[in-house]
């Protein structure tokens, strides 16, 4: 994957570029004239005496040297106090995206191959995933219009082949379900429920004044956030406002009456790691958390939060590695350029789009079975870029 990079569209990726050139100049002016004056938005000083002294919002917190926070967290709770904050916000993400990702892939094309070549590496991820480096393209944003906009720059290098995205789905609370046996999640899998729409209706109940979407972005919030240890804080804070703490513990509780054995699983995982001092894959790899039984709340909270989330995204980790292999031996010919989280990206002729999806698709699925008879999902897409591709159905 290495040697092989992944070719980008140059010409898009400059257009992109003055585009995102553009807005910044804009958002800008909308900036200084909503706040009065001209100031440097990317000074956290004058953004602080803009916000707190000039405007008198409330300091949300202070950094270590006693300055007012100005980060994306600390303006994202202000956003509805003052029109400028959320202009603050856009320009954010745009400056982001325009100088770390839109620049950053320009100046990272090679001049003879004029593909991007990443470095993965296999031992910084304690996880076990590989992490991508030079420039990191496992981080180019999917969440909103602008960051998506980005994908469209991945492209297919030759003439008659396309891009084909391999994805497990929901593999994390797959391996949750397995791990913990619980009746009613991997009863949700078999039958191929939404896993995220079935969770909202026990939280919610038919009767709820919140949208159907809503519920479920908040079931889907509490399902990960669960296997990652969230606490009912950390679930206000994930949520943002309208949500208490009491609600926040209340939908946790719930969470756990209706699936029972994941709460068995998380008390049962943080019990064993005390006990033998690290936590272990389903194909026993093994992740040393000695803080676990540190005198200090906080390294110990977190070394919880890992003993109970290391076996799950550990093995997701094994299985697509393992995927990997298997697919490289089968399909030695056809390219694979990235690697990202639970997805595969390959380069594929269009002639033998089918057959080769079947096969990415078999490995794929039966590269590491789960107990408990939960059944794994790989979603196949395919377009010419990585941004507009349409779902294949294999019948």
């Amino acid at each position: 994957m290495e040697i092989r990079g992944v070719k980008v569209d140059v010409r898009y990726l400059k257009e992109l570029n003055l585009l995102y050139e553009a807005k910044l100049r804009d958002l800008e002016e909308e900036a200084h004239k909503l706040s009065g004056e001209s100031f440097n938005l990317n000074s956290p000083k004058q953004l602080a005496e803009v916000l707190f002294n000039k405007l008198g919002l409330p300091v949300q917190r202070k950094t270590p040297t006693g300055q007012p926070a100005t980060d994306e967290e600390a303006l994202s709770a202000l956003v509805d106090q003052h029109p400028l904050v959320e202009v603050l916000l856009r320009y954010r993400e745009l400056y982001k995206l325009r100088y770390t990702y839109v620049e950053g892939l320009l100046q990272s094309v090679h001049p003879r191959t004029g593909r991007v070549h990443t470095t993965f590496h296999q031992a910084v991820a304690a996880t076990g995933r590989l992490s991508s480096q030079s420039p990191n393209l496992q981080n180019i944003p999917i969440r909103t219009e602008e960051g998506k906009r980005l994908r469209k720059a991945f492209v297919a290098s030759r003439e008659g082949w396309v891009l084909l995205s391999a994805d497990y789905s929901q593999i994390e609370l797959r391996i949750a379900a397995a791990l913990s046996g619980d009746p009613h999640m991997i009863a949700d899998f078999q039958a191929g429920r939404d896993i995220h729409t079935s969770t909202a209706q026990y939280l919610f109940g038919p009767v709820s004044p919140l949208s159907e979407s809503e519920k479920r972005r908040i079931a889907k919030t509490v399902n990960f956030g669960i296997i990652y240890g969230i606490t009912a804080h950390g679930l206000v804070q994930r949520l943002g406002g309208g949500l208490s703490r009491t609600e926040a513990q209340k939908l946790i509780d719930t969470y756990f009456m209706r699936y029972p054995a994941i709460k068995s699983y998380i008390e049962r995982q943080i019990e064993q790691v005390r006990k033998c001092g690290y936590a272990e894959t389903l194909l026993g790899r093994r992740r040393y958390i000695p803080q676990i039984n540190s005198s200090n709340k906080v390294q110990r909270a977190e070394a919880e939060r890992l003993a109970i989330n290391t076996p799950i995204q550990g093995t997701a980790a094994d299985m697509i590695k393992v995927a990997m292999i298997r697919l490289h031996k089968r399909l030695p010919d056809i390219p694979l350029l990235l690697q990202i989280h639970d997805e595969l990206l390959w380069e594929v002729p269009e002639s033998e789009i089918e057959s080769i999806a079947r096969i990415i698709q078999e490995e794929m699925v039966e590269a590491l079975p789960l107990p408990n008879q939960v059944p794994i999902e790989v979603e196949i897409k395919v377009g010419e870029n990585w941004l507009e591709m349409a779902p294949l159905s294999l019948s």
